[in-house]
């Protein structure tokens, strides 16, 4: 059976911050008279899934049994997400949090650049935590690989009991961490930090070997079957258990990385649930990473473009 059956067989849940990303796209032609900034006139407008939302569209792009747990506000950018999931063949697991608005991240595009970028966001309330805690430990039973997306927006305060709960029914737990303690992660089967993450917990290197060190340290005070590093435009490295495997960037062009570690995790994800081997699990991921920075905005990879026939 190839991978690309059993990738339809594979079931992925998704929990972590959930956003909207706009986009505002449009024609500069002048400099404003009131400030030294351009004037961009909007001609057309898109709104995709974002942050963890991002990770479950990129999961279900590749084919797997998507599902996503995470908090919107009782609003209209919580309806469009909505709308985008079921699009998208996404199960829904949202909880609306009357007291927050919906996190949305508005870009602004003019002659193909971002311009700038708008960020509405508030942390959920605790009550809609305590239920979301409650109904990820009732949703286990349905999937085989659990993601945690943080993007430190609040919605995985009990990442540690998440972690604890999924690995004690058997799971793989995948994280793309964030933030100054990753000791909340401990216990999870990988984490996928970039290298300006890692570098704010470990500190600077001055040779392979020395953040060889580093990592492999990392991985064992965190009891991590992996530790993923991705490496911007010197590709990613893994790290496990006594080895290493280093994957060079496949970028054949990068236009926008926005993403491109939501895609990185899902398609780890989506292997590893098809009994891909770690090797072969993050050269997929490596070579989806190529292809999704060379499209604009939040993006995600086909199984046709991954795996062409």
């Amino acid at each position: 059976m190839t991978v690309t059956t059993n990738l339809d067989k594979v079931r992925i849940l998704v929990v972590g911050d959930v956003m909207l990303d706009r986009y505002w796209f449009g024609d500069v032609s002048r400099i404003s008279p009131e400030a030294p900034v351009p004037v961009v006139r909007i001609e057309r407008r898109e709104a995709r899934l974002g942050g963890a939302a991002n990770v479950a569209r990129n999961a279900a792009a590749l084919g797997a049994q998507a599902g996503l747990l995470g908090i919107v506000g009782n609003d209209e950018a919580g309806d469009e997400v909505q709308q985008l999931l079921e699009g998208d063949g996404i199960r829904s697991y949202l909880k609306r949090d009357e007291a927050i608005s919906t996190i949305i991240k508005l870009r602004v595009i003019g002659r193909q650049q971002q311009m700038v970028r708008i960020d509405f966001e508030e942390a959920p309330t605790d009550t809609v935590l305590r239920d979301k805690l409650l109904q990820f430990k009732a949703l286990l039973a349905d999937y085989d690989v659990i993601v945690l997306s943080d993007y430190a927006k609040g919605s995985l305060v009990a990442v540690a009991d998440m972690i604890a709960a999924a690995r004690a029914a058997g799971k793989v737990v995948m994280v793309d961490p964030k933030g100054d303690d990753f000791t909340r992660y401990t216990g999870a089967t990988m984490l996928t930090p970039n290298k300006s993450e890692f570098k704010h917990i470990v500190g600077s290197w001055s040779s392979e070997e020395q953040l060889s060190a580093k990592a492999q340290a990392l991985r064992a005070q965190l009891k991590l079957d992996a530790l993923l590093l991705t490496r911007s435009e010197e590709g990613m490295t893994l790290y496990t258990d006594g080895a290493q495997f280093h994957m060079p960037a496949q970028a054949r062009e990068v236009f926008d990385v926005s993403g491109a570690g939501d895609t990185v995790i899902a398609t780890m994800a989506c292997m590893l649930g098809t009994g891909a081997g770690w090797q072969e699990a993050v050269e997929t991921a490596n070579r989806a990473g190529g292809i999704v920075v060379g499209k604009l905005g939040t993006a995600t990879v086909t199984r046709e473009e991954l795996f062409p026939s």
